[in-house]
Protein backbone atom coordinates (compact mmCIF):
# COMPACT_ATOMS: atom_id res chain seq x y z
CA UNK A 1 0.00 0.00 0.00
CA UNK A 2 1.36 3.31 -0.94
CA UNK A 3 0.79 6.65 0.83
CA UNK A 4 0.62 10.03 -0.34
CA UNK A 5 0.69 13.22 1.38
CA UNK A 6 -0.70 16.35 -0.78
CA UNK A 7 1.47 19.56 1.26
CA UNK A 8 -0.75 22.73 0.78
CA UNK A 9 0.59 25.77 -1.15
CA UNK A 10 2.04 28.36 0.75
CA UNK A 11 -0.20 31.38 0.59
CA UNK A 12 0.04 33.43 -2.93
CA UNK A 13 1.58 30.49 -4.29
CA UNK A 14 0.77 29.15 -7.54
CA UNK A 15 1.51 25.07 -8.60
CA UNK A 16 3.81 24.50 -11.27
CA UNK A 17 2.38 23.77 -14.25
CA UNK A 18 4.24 20.68 -15.71
CA UNK A 19 6.58 20.70 -18.34
CA UNK A 20 5.89 18.63 -22.12
CA UNK A 21 7.81 16.32 -23.37
CA UNK A 22 9.10 16.14 -26.70
CA UNK A 23 8.31 13.33 -28.88
CA UNK A 24 9.59 12.92 -32.57
CA UNK A 25 8.07 10.81 -35.75
CA UNK A 26 9.89 10.17 -38.33
CA UNK A 27 7.96 9.79 -42.09
CA UNK A 28 9.17 7.02 -43.15
CA UNK A 29 11.47 5.64 -40.71
CA UNK A 30 13.04 3.53 -43.56
CA UNK A 31 13.40 3.05 -46.82
CA UNK A 32 15.91 2.89 -50.14
CA UNK A 33 18.35 6.15 -50.86
CA UNK A 34 17.74 8.75 -51.61
CA UNK A 35 15.17 8.91 -49.28
CA UNK A 36 13.47 12.27 -48.16
CA UNK A 37 11.67 12.23 -44.40
CA UNK A 38 9.41 14.23 -42.85
CA UNK A 39 10.20 14.53 -39.51
CA UNK A 40 7.65 16.37 -37.06
CA UNK A 41 8.64 16.74 -33.49
CA UNK A 42 6.26 17.53 -31.08
CA UNK A 43 5.51 18.86 -27.89
CA UNK A 44 3.05 16.01 -25.49
CA UNK A 45 1.12 16.69 -22.14
CA UNK A 46 2.41 19.38 -19.53
CA UNK A 47 1.05 22.80 -19.55
CA UNK A 48 1.98 26.46 -21.69
CA UNK A 49 5.39 26.83 -19.58
CA UNK A 50 7.10 30.07 -20.27
CA UNK A 51 10.40 27.80 -20.50
CA UNK A 52 9.24 26.31 -23.62
CA UNK A 53 8.05 28.91 -25.20
CA UNK A 54 9.80 30.68 -28.36
CA UNK A 55 12.41 27.85 -28.99
CA UNK A 56 15.10 27.70 -31.26
CA UNK A 57 15.18 24.31 -32.84
CA UNK A 58 18.30 22.30 -34.01
CA UNK A 59 18.26 19.40 -36.00
CA UNK A 60 21.11 17.48 -36.27
CA UNK A 61 20.49 15.04 -39.49
CA UNK A 62 23.19 12.63 -37.97
CA UNK A 63 24.83 12.79 -41.83
CA UNK A 64 27.42 15.98 -41.43
CA UNK A 65 24.07 18.41 -41.95
CA UNK A 66 22.27 20.72 -38.86
CA UNK A 67 19.50 22.94 -39.49
CA UNK A 68 18.53 25.70 -37.25
CA UNK A 69 15.51 27.41 -36.76
CA UNK A 70 15.05 31.04 -34.57
CA UNK A 71 11.97 32.47 -33.66
CA UNK A 72 11.35 36.30 -33.15
CA UNK A 73 8.03 35.97 -30.88
CA UNK A 74 6.26 38.70 -28.81
CA UNK A 75 7.21 38.72 -24.94
CA UNK A 76 5.51 36.09 -22.73
CA UNK A 77 2.29 36.97 -21.16
CA UNK A 78 1.53 34.35 -18.50
CA UNK A 79 -2.05 32.96 -18.81
CA UNK A 80 -2.43 34.46 -22.19
CA UNK A 81 0.69 33.11 -24.27
CA UNK A 82 0.16 30.03 -25.81
CA UNK A 83 3.46 27.66 -26.51
CA UNK A 84 4.11 26.28 -30.03
CA UNK A 85 3.77 22.43 -29.88
CA UNK A 86 4.34 21.07 -33.44
CA UNK A 87 7.79 21.81 -35.46
CA UNK A 88 8.51 19.90 -39.00
CA UNK A 89 11.36 19.73 -41.22
CA UNK A 90 11.98 17.52 -44.20
CA UNK A 91 15.34 15.99 -45.12
CA UNK A 92 16.74 14.40 -47.49
CA UNK A 93 19.27 11.09 -46.77
CA UNK A 94 21.72 10.48 -49.91
CA UNK A 95 23.11 7.41 -48.96
CA UNK A 96 22.70 4.23 -46.98
CA UNK A 97 23.03 3.90 -42.89
CA UNK A 98 21.23 4.44 -39.85
CA UNK A 99 21.01 7.87 -38.66
CA UNK A 100 20.38 8.81 -35.40
CA UNK A 101 18.57 12.33 -36.16
CA UNK A 102 18.67 14.44 -32.79
CA UNK A 103 16.37 17.48 -32.12
CA UNK A 104 17.65 20.27 -29.35
CA UNK A 105 15.15 22.56 -27.76
CA UNK A 106 17.28 25.87 -26.32
CA UNK A 107 15.88 29.30 -25.08
CA UNK A 108 18.36 31.64 -24.41
CA UNK A 109 20.70 29.18 -24.92
CA UNK A 110 19.77 26.70 -22.41
CA UNK A 111 18.52 23.41 -22.91
CA UNK A 112 15.07 22.80 -22.68
CA UNK A 113 14.70 19.59 -24.20
CA UNK A 114 16.24 16.62 -26.19
CA UNK A 115 14.89 13.83 -28.18
CA UNK A 116 16.52 11.52 -30.91
CA UNK A 117 14.94 9.28 -33.85
CA UNK A 118 16.79 6.48 -35.65
CA UNK A 119 16.08 6.34 -39.21
CA UNK A 120 17.46 3.40 -41.82
CA UNK A 121 18.35 4.12 -45.03
CA UNK A 122 19.10 1.01 -47.95
CA UNK A 123 21.39 1.62 -50.74
CA UNK A 124 19.17 2.37 -53.09
CA UNK A 125 20.02 3.09 -57.28
CA UNK A 126 23.42 5.02 -57.49
CA UNK A 127 24.07 5.50 -54.12
CA UNK A 128 27.73 5.05 -54.06
CA UNK A 129 27.72 2.98 -50.64
CA UNK A 130 25.80 0.54 -53.00
CA UNK A 131 29.12 -0.12 -54.87
CA UNK A 132 31.34 -3.26 -53.79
Amino acid sequence: MTLSVALPLAAGEAAKPKKPVLEIRPTPRFGFSPLNVLFVAELKGGGDVEDFYCPEIEWDWDDGGKSIKESDCPPYEDGVTHIERRFSQEHSFVRAGVYAVKVTMRRSNHLIARQTVSVTVRPGLGDPSNVP
